[in-house]
């Protein structure tokens, strides 16, 4: 099947996968990036703790200390060459330079430098010092370790180090290391994401993501809906059924009052609504949830600003909407105090700019305050999972509105959200 549609709009699934693909290269750029920091780090650590090591070894050997204490300086430099180029070699260092107590060098890699002055800090307290300088050799990273005579005092100085280039040459050389982990996790992460995109499709075909969450509304709209419907069918059943057993028995007055109170209840719904101009989805189910919460023992109040406009969604996801608001409402209602009254109220009315304000509010115990920032969130609810899919009602009110360019706001004491979107001006009704 083709991944795009009308216009080249992606399939919900073709979506997924460049989410989880883009996904998969930012976290393969941040473990290449931390690696190549954690490998340049190692280098430097490494390079510190080997100068270390050998400069305080070289400090003290006893040729050192004779090299720097002779008086016979040409021949003291003649022996500590080889000694020390072999030492040097061993150890992969760049260089080791020995020098007497005033920092004149005995040995140097560029020959031409023994004689001068060391490059770099001598410490003035005597113990040893590592650091990065820059000298004849470049940038590089060494210690300097103080050489002591046997009465303790400060004859020498002996410096070991590695330039900066060499470090960079050893980061070079862990780089393919590094290149390989971060494919294989960008690899293994393309894998799943494909996966995803295969699972993704199954559920949802070649729909456009807009097109899942109206389905999703759909749903929605349906399942409250016919909650609503069926409660107010159950509830008529039972008024005919009443009804009909009061004409047996011959009773007519009592039945006709009986009938005419349901039609006054419901008259009641659809005056405020205005059913001829209005959308008749949403006034069927505020007649319907009000039979519902007549089931459930909850006083069912509706009031409809006649000026406020007609909100601008169509009616499915008007019904999604108000119909999932209206459902936990009727939830959380009977959970309240005992001995308080059970309530639900949903309140519309015009508000500022030409908006419309859908206000559902109830008498039950509330949100938890630290759950208030989280029950917007897909697949949390307060309430046990079962198969009806909790945790999707508040989310996809939430997705619906924003989208719309509304907002939603809960507020405590009484509990109630609010929830405001561009409204349509319709002859000052609302529908």
């Amino acid at each position: 099947m083709a991944t795009t549609r009308r216009g080249g709009v992606r399939s919900a699934a073709s979506r997924v996968f460049a989410l989880l693909i883009g996904s998969v290269l930012l976290i393969g750029a941040a473990i290449g990036a931390f690696l190549t920091w954690e490998a340049q780090t190692s280098a430097r650590q490494e390079a510190e703790h080997v100068t270390v090591a050998i400069a305080r070894a070289l400090s003290a050997a006893p040729a050192i200390e004779t090299a720097v204490t002779a008086t016979d300086r040409p021949a003291a430099e003649a022996d500590l060459r080889d000694y020390v180029e072999s030492v040097r070699a061993g150890a992969g260092l760049d260089f080791i330079t020995v020098m007497d107590g005033n920092g004149v060098r005995l040995t140097h890699p560029d020959p031409a430098q023994v004689g001068g002055h060391y490059l770099g800090t001598i410490p003035r307290d005597g113990r040893p010092l590592t650091e990065q300088y820059t000298g004849t050799l470049g940038p590089s990273v060494r210690t300097i370790v103080p050489v002591h005579d046997a009465a303790g005092a400060v004859v020498g100085w002996v410096s070991a180090g590695v330039t900066v280039e060499s470090l960079a040459g050893a980061l070079l050389r862990r780089l393919p290391v590094i290149l390989l982990l971060t494919l294989a996790v960008v690899a293994l992460g393309a894998l799943g994401a494909v996966f995803a995109r295969l699972a993704t499709r199954r559920i949802t075909g070649d729909l456009e993501a807009r097109d899942v969450r109206e389905a999703v509304a759909g749903y929605e709209s349906v399942r409250t809906l016919g909650e609503a419907l069926r409660a107010q069918t159950h509830e008529h059943g039972n008024r005919l059924h009443t009804a009909l057993s009061l004409l047996e028995l011959d009773r007519r007055d009592e039945a006709i009052a009986l009938l005419s109170e349901s039609s006054l209840q419901s008259q009641s719904v659809i005056d405020q609504m205005t059913l001829r101009d209005g959308d008749p989805t949403l006034g069927a189910l505020l007649l319907g949830k009000a039979s519902q919460a007549k089931e459930r023992g909850v006083r069912w109040q509706v009031h409809v600003d006649p000026a406020a406009p007609r909100a601008d969604l169509t009616p499915v996801d008007a019904v999604a909407v108000v119909g999932n608001l209206i459902d936990n409402a009727l939830d959380a209602a009977p959970q309240a105090e005992t001995g308080a009254e059970r309530w639900v109220r949903v309140d519309v009315a015009a508000a500022d700019g030409g908006t419309v304000a859908i206000t559902v509010s109830d008498g039950g115990p509330g949100v938890p305050a630290d759950l208030r920032e989280r029950i917007f969130e897909h697949g949390f609810s307060t309430k046990p999972s079962d198969r009806s899919g909790r945790g999707v009602g508040l989310a996809l009110v939430r997705d619906i509105v924003i989208a719309a360019g509304g907002s939603i706001e809960l507020t405590a004491e009484p509990t109630a959200f609010r929830v405001t979107l561009p409204g349509i001006a319709h002859e000052g009704r609302i529908g």
